[in-house]
């Protein structure tokens, strides 16, 4: 595919944009700053600007409400883009031949929903030449809080971007986007003061004091069998919920999310894993959950 408009005239307006991908994430960039769809970066790029932290990243990620992606997809299909959405509950995905930029309007635990809020008091930076509007650093931090699967735990980029912008957050904000989850943010404010024993100034004392108190002051148990774990993996967990009895988290009306798609968002993991001697088969059960059986040699 190619890409469009032509190298030549990004490179012209944009030096160095005129390498794929650069060519492709600055034309989709323009190209969706022409129409009225709000849009964040997020993703590595923000990262970069708020920890000074650079890595290579494969893909390019724009935050948008959930009520506008069928227009952006409109929009680069429009172009000659492959778009599809293949995560109805939060991702698309936009295909220029070997590369692509995800659109991302929740998470994939359904918590981390974009909505108005998220364009409150925008941050202003440079990206790929671009002025551009990021992904505040209290959303980063939500949504990345709960990404803790054994291929991939945010933990340590939630660390950074407390390290570096601590004091400036809006604390009162924060806690409200974790709402009933508070304890995900606890944990990683303890993780944090262990990491960076001399940092440990950087979280609010009052913060530290009101969460402890949620904690000291909470019941012990629930009488609700829920797994909260589902908010967290969306494999570690998925034996908890078929052989323990455990309610998923994720689902209505606790969650966010119907049975077709955590039953999509699991079945995404792959049909079939080799772990040790031990063959994990994750296969559909009614079409409304997904079944883990253990097959061992």
């Amino acid at each position: 595919m190619t890409i469009r408009p032509d190298k030549a005239v990004i490179e012209d307006a944009y030096p160095g944009a005129g390498d794929s991908p650069r060519a492709f994430y600055v034309d989709a960039l323009l190209q969706l700053g022409r129409t009225t769809i709000p849009f964040l970066v997020g993703g590595a790029f923000a990262f970069a600007r708020y920890v000074h932290i650079d890595r290579e990243t494969k893909d390019l990620d724009i935050f948008i409400r959930p009520e506008d992606v069928q227009q952006a997809l409109a929009l680069f299909r429009g172009l000659g883009y492959r778009a599809d959405l293949p995560f109805p509950h939060w991702l698309a995905k936009v295909h220029c031949g070997d590369f692509f930029l995800d659109l991302i309007f929740s998470s994939g635990n359904g918590v981390a929903r974009v909505d108005d809020h998220w364009f409150d008091n925008p941050v202003e930076r440079e990206v790929l030449g671009l002025r551009l509007r990021l992904c505040p650093p209290e959303e980063m931090i939500w949504s990345k809080a709960f990404v803790q699967e054994r291929e991939r735990f945010d933990g340590a980029d939630v660390l950074h971007l407390l390290r570096q912008l601590g004091p400036a957050l809006d604390w009162q904000r924060l806690l409200a986007r974790f709402g009933p989850h508070w304890r995900v943010l606890f944990s990683h404010i303890v993780l944090f003061g262990f990491v960076y024993p001399d940092q440990r100034h950087r979280i609010p004392a009052w913060v530290r004091d009101e969460l402890t108190r949620r904690f000291v002051a909470e019941a012990s148990d629930q009488a609700t069998l829920v797994c909260n774990g589902t908010l967290l993996s969306r494999e570690q967990y998925l034996h908890d919920l078929t052989h323990l009895g455990y309610g998923d988290a994720r689902i209505e009306p606790t969650g966010r999310m119907t049975h077709e798609e955590t039953d999509i968002w699991t079945a995404s993991i792959g049909d079939t894993k080799s772990i040790g001697n031990t063959e994990i088969v994750v296969t559909r059960n009614n079409g409304s959950h997904c079944r883990r059986e253990e097959r061992h040699d």
